[in-house]
């Protein structure tokens, strides 16, 4: 994948599709593409976060450890970020992530990944709005299991 792909494929996050080419540009050169194979960890639950995962392509298993051991609640793809609750909280990884088969990501730096929300306050808003959806999900999921 080319750089040029590489900012397309960011443009697609919500977190980025109101920042300029070219800026996006700048973030994909200073970021590390990886890959992983199927089964492969890109962190696990409890590590210190040092940066955020963008999914180019394929897809990971988000797994939790639970007193009843290791249980996934949910799989994420392509032109999702992960990782970046860590990051912005400087709080342990919330989960592990695990390669479902081949997974193409774009690791972003906490450093560059703190400087894009410093410099464009577009992109603040939308992380405060996926956070509200995933707590709202969580709360949701939440409710149907007490329920029970």
């Amino acid at each position: 994948m080319s750089l040029t792909e590489e900012v397309h494929a960011l443009r697609q996050i919500p977190l980025f599709a109101s920042i300029e080419p070219s800026k996006l540009k700048l973030l994909a050169f200073t970021s590390e593409r990886l890959t992983f194979a199927a089964g492969q960890t890109l962190f696990h639950q409890g590590e210190l976060g040092d940066a955020a995962y963008i999914i180019l392509d394929g897809s990971a298993d988000v797994v939790v450890e639970t007193p009843a051991g290791a249980r996934k609640v949910a799989t994420i793809g392509k032109h999702q970020i992960v990782g970046e609750i860590a990051v912005l909280c400087d709080v342990p990884r919330t989960a592990t992530i695990v390669a479902a088969g081949t997974l193409v990501t774009l690791k972003v730096s906490k450093e560059n990944f703190l400087r894009m929300i410093a410099e464009f306050p577009q992109m603040s808003i939308e992380i405060l709005r996926e956070l509200a959806r995933r707590l709202d999900s969580t709360t949701q999921q939440l409710h149907a299991a007490l329920s029970k």
